[in-house]
């Protein structure tokens, strides 16, 4: 996902492996400009950490992965477009097949490209780390 835009580049597969992971990222290369450096948000899966990928990175230096941590999902900008690819169009899906559901997908995602927009953070990066220390606090107390 491109954040200053809100478009994406997708790669549909029904794993999720090491090299379907190189493959995205061959992806993306071609899909973007090879001037910009290419920052990759990541959660800790095992395959995001291969050697299959960790060899494709050293041939491609303008790409970084960058990992959430445990649990934080809600970091990772492109969980929110998770969420909205669930309830926009899996959600009351009703597909027969995988092919089926392969083209509702890709239609979805075609239809959000075409009218992509940047998901805005409501808050400031000091007001949520605030509300989660206040949280944090509150349930690390006593009798709790």
């Amino acid at each position: 996902m491109n954040t200053a835009t809100g478009k994406v580049i997708t790669m549909l597969s029904t794993q999720h492996r090491a090299v379907d992971l190189r493959d995205f990222l061959d992806e993306i290369d071609r899909q973007t400009d090879d001037a910009l450096a290419v920052h990759v948000i990541c959660d800790n899966l095992s395959a995001h950490k291969a050697p299959v990928v960790h060899r494709w990175l050293l041939a491609h230096p303008r790409f970084q992965l960058h990992f959430t941590p445990t649990c934080s999902s809600w970091i990772n900008q492109v969980e929110r477009w998770f969420a909205e690819l669930e309830r926009r169009c899996l959600e009351r899906g009703l597909f027969r097949s995988l092919d089926d559901l392969k083209t509702a997908l890709e239609n979805w995602i075609k239809a959000w490209n075409d009218d992509a927009r940047p998901f805005k953070w409501t808050k400031t990066a000091d007001q949520i780390l605030d509300r989660i220390c206040r949280y944090c606090s509150r349930i690390s107390e006593p009798g709790r």
